[in-house]
């Protein structure tokens, strides 16, 4: 067990070493030059101001040799300094990190239990007119772009029916505290959850959806069936436990792409999380606050590729055996 464990670890250390080493690379390749966008925001600057801040943000040194002093600070805990917002990029993402973490689970946890549960009902008859629904839902959900969804939630419910809040996370100027806080979060978490969650909820009705279709078919089904037992039973006890391992693979590969979406979301609905510092992070060539933000989400991958294989552990105990 030991030697698997420890080999798991250096392929997850080489990985996150590759990762990094490109997303350096690829940003400083970008066209742009943060010196120029600081000088935008300030009116201007003298050559000696331009060359100081150079030297201060370490772009006076050759590519490789920048390249190396981030690994080195990365290895050492370090993500570096924002050139934009005057902070450490380890205390942009924490005070950032739950309202990004909020919104991405909440609407990855929707889609899943929603779209597996569609997916299983429509499955029991393939032609009937909720299955041909489902297909139809999918087709619709999965073509939509998470913004456009977010944009005709905000036209739907500002302007049509103005029942529920379309930006940021909390009431301005509120100092509730307690349940009312707690309630008023929810109360703007649903259109951006909803706008998120609408593309996942398609590929996992679908997916779900087919592959409980093969599982039905299985020999053991038709003997569980052949004993006598309910249709809930066999749907739900026998069936289901099997058909949604494909679920869960692709939930576990697709949860980095959902903190992707999250910042299309997040800046649409003006939600004040990862998404939204990226957002304007791109806008202001602010590379170390890049840097960091692709590395925590390359981070997340990796650690939901784990948990995805504890899953299956869990669902299936052929695995575990």
């Amino acid at each position: 067990m030991l030697p698997s464990v420890l080999k798991r670890l250096l392929h997850v250390a080489i990985l996150l070493v590759a990762v990094l080493t490109l997303n350096f690379l690829l940003i400083h390749i970008a066209p742009g030059d943060p010196v120029q966008t600081l000088a935008g925001d300030i009116g201007g600057m003298t050559d000696e101001l331009r060359q100081e801040l150079m030297q201060r943000f370490g772009l006076d040194k050759p590519l490789i040799v920048q390249l190396a002093i981030y690994l080195g600070r990365v290895l050492q805990g370090d993500l570096g300094y924002s050139y934009y917002f005057d902070a450490s990029v380890a205390s942009l993402i924490g005070e950032r990190l739950a309202a990004t973490l909020l919104l991405v689970v909440t609407a990855v946890a929707l889609a899943f239990s929603v779209g597996t549960l569609i997916g299983s009902l429509a499955a029991r008859r393939p032609n009937g007119v909720l299955s041909q629904s489902v297909t139809v839902l999918m087709m619709v959900g999965y073509a939509a772009p998470v913004f456009w969804t977010g944009v005709l939630l905000i036209i739907l419910f500002a302007s049509i029916w103005p029942i529920l809040p379309v930006s940021d996370m909390r009431e301005a100027g509120s100092d509730a505290t307690g349940w009312a806080a707690a309630l008023d979060v929810m109360r703007h978490m649903v259109l951006p959850t909803f706008s998120l969650a609408c593309v996942y909820l398609a590929i996992y009705a679908r997916l779900a959806r087919s592959s409980m279709i093969e599982t039905l078919s299985m020999d053991y089904v038709r003997t569980a069936r052949a004993k006598g037992l309910s249709e809930p039973v066999v749907l739900y006890k026998h069936a289901l436990r099997n058909s949604v391992i494909p679920v869960v693979t692709i939930l576990g590969m697709q949860f980095g792409h959902a903190v992707a979406g999250a910042v299309l979301v997040e800046t649409v609905f003006n939600w004040p999380g990862l998404g939204r510092l990226a957002y304007d992070s791109v806008l202001r060539r602010d590379y170390p606050t890049l840097l960091g933000l692709l590395f925590f989400s390359s981070l997340l991958v990796i650690v939901m590729n784990q948990l995805t294989d504890l899953l299956y552990r869990l669902i299936d105990p052929r695995i575990r055996t």
